[in-house]
């Protein structure tokens, strides 16, 4: 017990260490916290940590709550809103990626039948930890490459169900395709009825806690609303993750959704770490040193035929940037290639050399995606459109006292209009090509831009700007923008357009200067206006002459 303590105090204190320097230097903490193991692995001898199962369990619930928290953002509405990305370009991606990946272990590299399948299915898989991490952390998650990437990394966690199946039909050959088929066909069914019996009861569970007045409580109910979720589907078959993912989608369809989200982050942050620090540990620098070499260029070729043929399932549909982003993003091996790995080897369906090879590869490729993700959006977007005179941010540096237009649609286009007439300095930013375009047509102050972007908000000299209006529909993005504005000047004189109140709700804990209710407004011009004519006709009537 007092080692276990010392090693947890040691793994903690020096994942402290290591992140806050890296903080410093621009480096992602997941890098940290995979240092750490590695360092913990060799110093006191505890390489065999990293074949623990209770470890391991422990550490997979890092993902859970990660996958949880994703959860809370796909209600079912907004599943389907993103069907096409979850089921089209997801199913799309794993299934093309896994026959060309196949086709070139068996034929090009002469694998059996057997091990290329394995290979092809598990090197299908991206990083649910990596990629779902950043996105959310620097909220591209609701830029148009998010969407998809978070669209296919759901299915991908979908797909890690019958690919497991699949492995253990090739374990044991007398189980026969049509009882593989008839298991995957009722775990959708399970997972259709965990999702319909969990909305209706999680509401009123969570309202039973919320109304005893105690945060603990509430605190605990969700945990145990998350783990149980998670041990109930792993239970079935099933991945931890998708449990807890369903649990969040039920949560998402009731009121306490932002309570939640924020009340399990700590833990959510603090056990990802943990897995992080569990990938560390499965680093075997010796036959990484002897092997690099080969490691380095066999990873590079799967992640750059990855990148094409993701690439080519997103494309139809997005634009180049688009398709080119969610490419990048994606190309990494996923940290559930560990499972299919360790399945494999325990059924002997893998050497154990090829083994100790692709887990290699896999743990490389999480060490060096946190380095070049960051990096991703802001380079596609710069050398994909360089003939974009109005990308260029730069000549509003020297700006002051202006005001910022977010959006350039219908309402854009007539507040625009009424600050030109009333001779006020103003600007315009827009995300989308089209409208910028109409803007230039028309001689307007605009610029292609995601507001969301703190480079983008620096660019503009918020800080010096006399008013920002937010005319933007969409109430994930119009919150992403108004955090950015207030974290580059907090107090910006911040007006913003709202259609609804849910809506109203969801900014009601921002330093919001003014909040216009386009509804609430109409209604009382009409009123006004309904008056004014009552007056107007009643003065008339008095001033008319006696016959």
């Amino acid at each position: 017990m007092h080692e276990v303590i010392l090693y947890v105090t040691l793994a903690l204190a020096i994942s402290v260490a290591l992140n806050i320097l890296f903080k410093r230097l621009g480096i992602s903490q997941v890098i940290g916290y995979i240092l750490t193991g590695t360092i913990i692995a060799y110093a006191f001898d505890l390489k065999h940590l990293a074949d623990s199962r209770a470890l391991g369990e422990i550490a997979e619930f890092g993902i859970v709550f990660l996958m949880f928290s994703i959860g809370l953002e796909m209600s079912l509405k907004r599943l389907k809103e993103l069907k096409r990305f979850v089921f089209i370009n997801g199913g799309l991606q794993v299934v093309v990626t896994a026959v060309i990946l196949f086709l070139v272990t068996r034929y090009l590299l002469e694998i059996d039948v057997t091990s290329a399948l394995i290979i092809a299915l598990s090197l299908s898989l991206s990083s649910t930890a990596v990629v779902l991490a950043y996105l959310k952390h620097s909220k591209e998650i609701h830029l148009p490459y998010g969407q998809r990437a978070m669209g296919i990394l759901i299915f991908q966690d979908i797909a890690v169900i019958p690919i497991l199946l699949l492995i253990g039909f090739l374990q044991y050959r007398e189980a026969s395709v049509g009882l593989l088929l008839f298991d995957t066909l009722v775990g959708a069914g399970v997972i259709v009825l965990l999702f319909v019996v969990g909305r209706r009861l999680v509401g009123w569970i969570l309202r039973f806690a919320a109304e005893t007045g105690e945060e603990e409580l509430f605190i605990g109910l969700v945990l145990v609303i998350t783990v149980g979720a998670s041990m109930g589907a792993h239970e079935l078959g099933f991945t931890y993750s998708l449990g807890a993912f369903i649990a969040g989608m039920a949560i998402a369809e009731t009121h306490y959704l932002h309570k939640v989200e924020s009340d399990i982050a700590a833990f959510r942050d603090l056990l990802l770490g943990t897995f992080f620090v569990t990938v560390g540990l499965k680093i075997d620098l010796g036959y990484l040193v002897a092997h690099a070499g080969q490691v380095l260029l066999l990873l590079l070729a799967v992640m750059a035929l990855k990148s094409l043929l993701i690439y080519a399932v997103v494309r139809p549909g997005s634009s180049r940037n688009v398709a080119l982003e969610s490419a990048l993003s994606l190309a990494q091996i996923g940290e559930f290639s560990f499972a299919i790995f360790a399945l494999a080897m325990n059924g002997g369906l893998l050497d154990s050399e090829l083994e100790q090879t692709l887990i290699m590869m896999v743990v490389l490729s999480m060490v060096l995606t946190p380095f070049y993700l960051g990096r991703v959006h802001p380079l596609v977007s710069r050398y994909c459109c360089p003939e974009e005179p109005h990308v260029e941010l730069a000549p509003l540096s020297g700006h002051s006292n202006h005001v910022v237009v977010c959006g350039y649609s219908v309402v854009g286009k007539i507040v625009a209009r009424d600050l030109r007439a009333r001779g006020i300095d103003y600007v315009v930013v827009d995300n989308s090509m089209k409208h910028v375009h109409e803007g230039l047509d028309r001689g307007e102050p605009i610029y292609l831009g995601d507001l969301s972007r703190r480079s983008v908000a620096e660019a503009l000299s918020l800080e010096k700007a006399s008013a920002v209006i937010v005319t933007l529909d969409n109430p994930e993005k119009k919150r992403l923008v108004c955090e950015t504005v207030l974290e580059v000047n907090p107090d910006a004189n911040l007006v913003v357009k709202i259609l609804t109140l849910e809506e109203k709700a969801l900014l009601a804990d921002l330093n919001i200067r003014e909040m216009v209710d386009s509804k609430q407004e109409v209604a009382h011009i009409l009123v006004d206006r309904a008056m004014r004519c009552r007056v107007e006709e009643g003065i008339s009537t008095r001033g008319a002459p006696l016959h």
